[in-house]
């Protein structure tokens, strides 16, 4: 029933106090499909409330074509009933598309926690691109779901990365603020463009090494490829990477055949308890092996 001090607000509004575990958008598609009615029928989202109103949530189930469900080997950091924290490896896709119709992270997770056939795109509320590897969380519910969600667009979900660049960064911090969308001259390529969404990537020096930089990048928005955009935009691509790059190889990276980008550290308000957490990814053995390669070497 809705309380009196909903009086005169939207239905929706009402609704999203309501239900706070949901998002106000999910609540709205609820009341158009019948799965939330009031007073036993469906009104507009935008009727105001004149209080005491009998309410009934029935959430569907995620009808959604589910992936097949393969087990494939998972690095669980942490998991409760709410949310699992894997460090994704290298060369795993986190969901099927056009030429990964399967064998992703998605279709690992199916068949950890079938439950994630129930959640909407199995849980996962951010990517990390195929050959980024690193931390990534996933939610177990529908509540969940919509509270990591609800952090990253407030920005206060802490991604950060370790990243190896190419020459020598000037300065010992800064920040890349530039719009980003898709590239006018490739359509699979992300560009700094004014036709773009707000990104914000904050940038530290961890150390100077032979005609590279290795950075700690801190996200402040989530745009595809937004650190690897970035740092090409200010002249320091990252190492191995096969698309934003410059054009010569500066020096041999002994097999080394990625973007220099690994997820280090995630931080987020846990959906349930609301405790801070923190978890902590090492450097892969084959970034550790490239590093060894920079240290080692001269000046190229």
């Amino acid at each position: 029933m809705l309380p009196d001090e909903c009086v005169g607000l939207r239905l929706d509004q009402a609704l999203a106090r309501v239900f706070p575990q949901f998002s106000r958008s999910r609540l709205q598609a609820w009341l158009k499909d019948g799965s939330l009615m009031v007073d036993g029928s469906s009104p507009e989202a935008r009727r105001a409330v004149r209080g005491g109103e009998a309410v009934t949530l029935s959430p569907p189930r995620h009808t959604g074509a589910s992936p097949l469900a393969q087990p494939l080997p998972l690095a669980i950091v942490h998991e409760d009933m709410e949310i699992l924290v894997l460090d994704k490896p290298m060369g795993l896709v986190v969901h099927p598309g056009a030429g990964n119709p399967d064998h992703t992270l998605m279709n690992a997770l199916l068949a950890h926690a079938p439950g994630l056939a129930l959640v909407p795109r199995a849980g996962i509320v951010h990517r990390l691109d195929k050959d980024t590897s690193g931390l990534l969380v996933v939610a177990k519910t529908i509540a969940a779901q919509t509270s990591l969600v609800r952090q990253l667009q407030a920005r206060t979900m802490g991604r950060t990365y370790t990243a190896l660049v190419w020459g020598s960064v000037r300065g010992t911090k800064g920040v890349v603020d530039a719009p980003i969308g898709r590239d006018a001259r490739s359509r699979t390529r992300m560009a700094v463009t004014e036709r773009g969404k707000p990104a914000r990537t904050d940038w530290e020096v961890i150390e100077r090494l032979p005609d590279a930089t290795l950075l700690a990048c801190r996200l402040e928005s989530g745009r595809t490829h937004q650190i690897r955009v970035h740092l090409q935009s200010i002249g320091h691509p990252l190492v191995g990477d096969p698309v934003y790059r410059r054009g010569a190889k500066v020096r041999p990276l002994g097999g080394f055949e990625r973007q220099a980008l690994h997820a280090a550290r995630l931080e987020l308000v846990h959906p349930r308890t609301r405790r801070q957490r923190v978890w902590e990814s090492p450097l892969p053995d084959d970034f550790k092996r490239l590093l060894k390669i920079f240290r080692d070497a001269g000046p190229a």
